[in-house]
């Protein structure tokens, strides 16, 4: 019998060599270690849906007949797929809200504040001035009503321009006819009346009780305010004497006396003017002359008759009135050939 070695195929175990078992380790080592990094990647939020899916809101549709020029690197026989453009949708923060509550709409574009109201800016200072005001329709301005449609004052009167404007500011009035009555003479009381319309001053407490005025006499008001402010005077016998005919002269002492008018110097050079000037009273001079200085004179028909004891009229009186109220800057002069000017 011979000693030959055993056949391989019919041995039971084989023991592995040293270089397989090496290799057999390096490879199992290799998976290991492909397994680690790849679970790695997915825990650290590798996405793998970033591949873009075909969605109808958000595909470019090519037009027809358009011709795409290829890229450098890439095959001539194929074409590209067509870009996908993404569309921001308005997000609704959150989407299960508790009941009753509103949610909140964000939109993917700014959308610009509204606009804050315009303000002035007062030039004189660093504050913020009140914004302009509109004007509502129910705010209408104060405006002057037309003068009153007289029946007896033609437009060709020598007094209808200083009537209309007094009679426009209802500073005197008519009668119930529609009548003015320019010719007829003015009493006290009426010219008490007027001065209460023209010059509208508060009444004064301490008024005088005339013996010859009833307490519910119908120009007690404006007899007392009359009084108070200076206007007008009683008689040394505690009289008014309210239904008298004034004077021309009287209406002028009044007018100055109320305004509170400075004499001139010199009475004489101003009432030179009037080819009556002698027929003056004494206690008059000085209110006449400073009257004249003043431009409250108004005569007619000659400028330069004064005929100071005449009883005045109506129109004369509405004349030297508003010339009186233009004098204190109420109304605007007019012109007229019967104002009389004072000699310079």
């Amino acid at each position: 019998m011979t000693n030959t070695p055993p056949d391989p195929r019919s041995s039971q175990r084989n023991a592995l060599g040293f270089d397989e078992f090496i290799a057999i380790l390096v490879a199992f080592a290799t998976i290991g270690a492909v397994l680690f990094w790849a679970f790695s990647r997915k825990d650290s939020g590798w996405n793998f849906s970033v591949l873009p899916s075909p969605s109808p809101t958000a595909s470019v549709a090519v037009p027809p007949n358009t011709q795409i020029e290829p890229n450098a690197n890439s095959n001539l026989n194929t074409v590209p797929s067509a870009p996908t453009a993404t569309v921001d949708q308005p997000t609704l923060v959150n989407p299960s809200p508790s009941p009753g509550a509103i949610p909140t709409l964000i939109l993917p574009f700014p959308v610009a504040p509204s606009a804050p109201p315009q303000v002035q800016m007062s030039p004189s200072s660093n504050t913020v001035a009140e914004p302009f005001r509109v004007v509502t329709p129910s705010e209408q301005k104060s405006t002057i009503p037309p003068p009153i449609a007289f029946s007896d004052v033609p437009n060709d009167l020598w007094a209808s321009r200083f009537i209309n404007v007094l009679s426009s500011r209802r500073i005197i009035k008519g009668f119930p006819d529609y009548s003015f009555r320019p010719n007829q003479p003015v009493t006290r009381a009426e010219f008490a009346a007027i001065l209460e319309e023209a010059f509208n001053n508060k009444l004064a407490t301490n008024a005088i009780a005339f013996n010859d005025i009833p307490a519910n006499y119908w120009a007690n008001p404006a007899i007392k305010q009359a009084i108070n402010t200076g206007f007008l005077k009683g008689y040394p016998d505690k009289t008014f004497r309210p239904n008298q005919k004034i004077p021309r002269v009287q209406v002028l002492v009044a007018l100055v006396s109320g305004l509170n008018l400075k004499e001139p110097t010199s009475a004489d050079k101003a009432l030179s003017v009037f080819k009556d000037a002698k027929e003056i009273p004494n206690y008059a001079i000085g209110k006449t002359a400073a009257a004249t200085a003043n431009n409250l004179v108004v005569n007619y028909p000659d400028p330069n008759t004064f005929a100071p004891n005449r009883e005045a009229t109506r129109a004369e009186v509405a004349a030297m009135v508003h010339q009186a109220l233009v004098r204190t800057g109420r109304l605007q002069p007019i012109r007229s050939e019967n104002i009389v000017r004072s000699p310079q």
